[in-house]
């Protein structure tokens, strides 16, 4: 995050206007991305303008998306679609992709009914090898075949909207294909990638939050320092163990933070988002278990000192 974005944070309006669902939300996201090109940039700018946690959660979706695929569309919406019925490692995986037909499902897919450009996640069948091997192929949302349903709201930002994904004979071009080890190279950074910019712009909301609501500088302070050091580790290796063992240090610091808003949160009365806050501040503790499993193996790969 450049120093300018931090100056955004505090020297813009604390003010949000309202955002109701996906169609106000979108285009507010892509006038920030046209400013703030840097992903990490544009999923705090973006979390900081959101008026609650399900479009600073979404921005952040989006802004990791381009992280990892820098050459994704500016002008759809985009998703990851890994999760079935059984999972989302590669053995659960078995979605397939035989010659250059698609076939398959999958579910929770993010901003799916909304969704322009899939990069779907799915076994390779021409393959031979002992594990599962993935690829990921870039699916136009447009492509005869593919039928999006979409699912319930979820308990907390029901604002955003899943789907399930159903993919019945979809051509595939050659060029749609994305090179190497899709579940090395995409999959499981993005959970990584993911993890990061989603926090950053949640809690650059919260900042957004602290200002409009009048809590403690040394608050705010301690927001922005943590945001420094989210900015700084995006451009790190997402794979390297030294970079998950950083993460978990900070997100250790960002979940003290957000423990402490709580307090704060408590004197805002009747606001409404604080009531949106009670209900959707769950959403932090998602995945909390592959975050530790993450952090185990960093050490676990580090080896013991020398």
């Amino acid at each position: 995050m450049r120093d300018d974005a931090i100056g955004f944070l505090l020297k813009s309006g604390a003010e949000a206007p309202e955002c109701a669902d996906v169609a106000a939300w979108w285009p507010r996201f892509c006038a920030t991305a046209r400013i703030w090109r840097n992903p990490m940039d544009r999923a705090i700018v973006a979390g900081f303008c959101a008026d609650r946690v399900a479009w600073a959660f979404a921005s952040g979706y989006q802004a990791a998306l381009h992280a990892l695929f820098p050459g994704a569309p500016e002008d759809r919406i985009c998703a990851l679609c890994v999760t079935e019925e059984d999972g989302n490692t590669p053995k659960a995986i078995k979605t397939s992709l035989a010659g250059d037909r698609l076939n398959g499902s999958k579910k929770w897919t993010t901003l799916g009914p909304d969704g322009g450009l899939f990069f779907v996640a799915a076994r390779d069948e021409a393959a031979s090898t002992e594990r599962p091997a993935i690829r990921v192929a870039r699916v136009d949302s447009s492509l005869a075949g593919i039928r999006i349903e979409p699912m319930p709201a979820t308990k907390f930002v029901p604002e955003v909207p899943h789907a399930r994904l159903h993919f019945d004979n979809v051509a595939i071009a050659g060029d749609a294909l994305l090179p190497g080890d899709g579940y090395e190279q995409y999959v499981r950074p993005f959970r990584t990638v993911e993890d990061l910019h989603v926090h950053g712009a949640i809690l650059a909301y919260l900042v957004r939050e602290a200002r409009r609501l009048g809590w403690p500088q040394g608050w705010i302070e301690r927001a922005l320092s943590v945001l420094f050091t989210m900015e700084r580790l995006s451009s790190e290796n997402p794979s390297s163990p030294s970079t998950h063992l950083a993460l978990a240090g900070t997100f250790a610091a960002s979940a003290a933070l957000v423990a402490e808003s709580e307090s704060h949160w408590k004197r805002a009365g009747a606001d409404p988002a604080a009531a949106r806050w009670e209900r959707d501040r769950d959403l932090l503790n998602v995945a909390g278990g592959i975050r530790a499993l993450r952090t185990r193996r960093a050490w676990e790969r580090l080896g013991p000192a020398a």
